[in-house]
């Protein structure tokens, strides 16, 4: 299974080559090892980004590949190696194309920990724990009903549960395929917001600012494909719960930090 990429869609406008060092140079690399080791299935994380700006939402795997920023393009290069590969060797594969992962273990064993947080809900729960002076919103003219992005938020442990079935999918029938991971309906940057300042009962401040460069309008998800041929079912499809285990996380997290000795 291989997750390891970068991810962020501004800094992939900004920072085009990284990216396709990371996500394309880097992945080449893996397949080689995998080939010349006769490593022949593979879980690849693939991205919503790949699909730019669809017309047509919720989008299917079967859409234009049409990306919009060099992190969706990196993937979409990918996905075009893999397919090579499978059609001349014995090599079988699954791209799961991820939406909005976000939220954190529902037991609060593990969560997102990163140094500058980018995401929009660990975002706001760290501004609302004081460590942003203020969440920014980019863009606030968009065609959507309150102007501002919407993306289809999918809990992590659902997620972790969707590779499970795809991985059971793809030794059982040892068939190719691509899944979209979503719940299939989105939520705003305005919407999300709301939803964090209910579940942390904080109001945190929020400052309106210009579009960020490679940012789609909306991504709404159709995982029928998923649903169908895997049996995924999702069990925690609710905003409020995604972001309540998101924050019981950054609670853990800051009392853990809290509590540890100088130099541990």
């Amino acid at each position: 299974m291989h997750f390891a990429a970068s991810i962020q869609v501004g800094e992939s406008v900004q920072e085009p080559l990284k990216y396709y060092i990371n996500n394309v140079s880097n992945t080449l690399n893996l397949l080689s090892a995998m080939e010349k080791n006769e490593v022949k299935n593979l879980i690849y994380s693939s991205t919503a980004a790949v699909y730019g700006m669809p017309e047509t939402m919720p989008v299917a795997e079967s859409a234009p590949l049409e990306p919009i920023n060099p992190y969706g393009a990196s993937k979409v290069m990918i996905e075009k190696v893999l397919a090579d590969i499978a059609a001349v060797r014995d090599f079988k594969y699954v791209a799961l194309r991820y939406f909005n992962v976000a939220g954190a273990d529902s037991q609060v064993r593990i969560g997102q920990a990163y140094r500058d947080a980018t995401h929009l809900i660990t975002r706001a729960l760290k501004t609302a724990h004081g460590e942003f002076a203020k969440l920014f919103v980019y863009g606030t003219d968009y065609p959507t009903p309150d102007g501002t992005c919407i993306r289809d938020y999918i809990h992590v442990d659902d997620i972790a549960d969707a590779h499970i079935k795809a991985l059971g999918y793809l030794l059982d029938t040892q068939k190719t395929n691509i899944m979209n991971c979503g719940y299939g309906h989105g939520f705003s940057v305005r919407e999300v917001i709301a939803t964090a300042r209910k579940v942390t009962g904080i109001d945190f401040p929020v400052e309106e600012t210009d579009r960020r460069a490679g940012d789609s309008p909306r991504l709404v998800a159709d995982s029928t494909k998923l649903r169908q041929i895997t049996g995924w079912q999702p069990r925690y499809d609710d905003l409020e719960f995604i972001i309540k285990t998101a924050w019981d996380w950054e609670l853990k997290l800051r009392q853990t930090l809290k509590n540890r000795t100088p130099g541990q």
